[in-house]
């Protein structure tokens, strides 16, 4: 199937780019939905599943609204109002999705069970459960993650823009994804699902990279310009093991024993499992997990009864740097 969407110059002048939690969410529960191993996300698909599964999120409305391949409710990717908008920002905005929308995307994904019948009848009411869902979901599988995903999409929008500054809008197209190309004054997409064009949008485009992609994905709901979701380029390292440059002099500065936290904290962990990789008593990991927080090096992410650390960017920085 080809699609064609049609640009006048006005239309090349409202295109950009934002980083939306939104568009991670559900590219990345797609991928854990369809149970297959990946060559780039093994290691981040192993470390979530047991957390998804044991707080039932492997069962839920995510579960019920996202399949394994196909369509994605338009609803779950609200027009970004901003270049970077706050996952919260993007949950208010679908608890506020009109219940015509709701019935209009359900009918595309023709799906059935307790739920959709649920959300079908009363959206006003079960929106904000999705949304809450969503958030445990974020708190699991992404926050912890977060400073390095948003580092790769950070540096494909960089990327991108500078193409377009130093080689015109009609390079940055070619080179965005195999299935995608532009001629003529056109952006044609092979292989997709769902036909898009101009007169089913809005004016102009909205590009959204995700590191969880594994194909162009599309968002049309009038009067707002089409979504353009596109796999990130920088992936391929985004779980690649960072060497730490200069341990002794920084474990000088802040200890040792914080030091190997830190190293250990390469992939989130909770308390009780750093206290098991390293030797190091849980009271005393906690102390030290207090300090490197106060500190801006480490954050906590709790969901229900999960409490998982994670690297903060200033922490990455700090440890990898040359």
């Amino acid at each position: 199937m080809l699609s064609e969407l049609a640009f006048s110059a006005d239309d090349l002048a409202h295109t950009r780019f934002a980083v939306s939690p939104m568009w991670q969410v559900v590219t990345s529960f797609q991928l854990l939905a369809a149970g297959s191993a990946h060559p780039v996300h093994n290691a981040w698909m192993g470390q979530v599943r047991p957390r998804l599964t044991a707080a039932g999120l492997d069962s839920g409305w995510l579960a019920d609204l996202i399949p394994a391949a196909g369509y994605l409710p338009d609803f779950l990717n609200p027009f970004p109002d901003r270049p970077a908008p706050t996952l919260a920002a993007e949950l208010a905005a679908i608890r506020a999705t009109p219940d015509d929308q709701v019935h209009t995307d359900l009918d595309v994904l023709s799906r059935t069970g307790a739920r959709i019948r649920a959300l079908r009848a009363d959206p006003e009411g079960r929106l904000p459960r999705l949304a809450e869902e969503i958030e445990t979901y974020w708190q699991l599988a992404l926050a912890p993650y977060w400073a390095r995903i948003r580092s790769v999409l950070d540096a494909d929008v960089f990327h991108r823009a500078r193409q377009v500054a130093e080689r015109g809008a009609a390079y940055l197209f070619n080179d965005l994804h195999g299935t995608v190309s532009w001629d003529d004054n056109t952006l044609r997409l092979v292989r997709r699902q769902c036909e898009i064009s101009r007169e089913t949008t809005g004016s102009g485009l909205l590009m959204a990279p995700s590191v969880f992609a594994i194909h162009v994905l599309t968002w049309s709901r009038p009067p707002h310009p089409p979504q353009l979701a596109y796999p990130a380029r920088g992936t391929g390292g985004l779980w690649e093991h960072r060497p730490i440059k200069r341990a002794d002099g920084i474990a000088a500065v802040i200890g040792r024993s914080r030091t190997v936290l830190l190293a250990e904290l390469e992939a989130p962990a909770s308390t009780t499992e750093l206290a098991r990789r390293t030797g190091i008593s849980a009271a005393a990991v906690s102390q030290h997990l207090t300090a490197l927080r106060n500190a801006g090096m480490v954050s906590p992410h709790r969901a229900g009864r999960f409490v998982f650390y994670a690297r903060t960017a200033a922490a990455e920085s700090l440890l990898t740097a040359d």
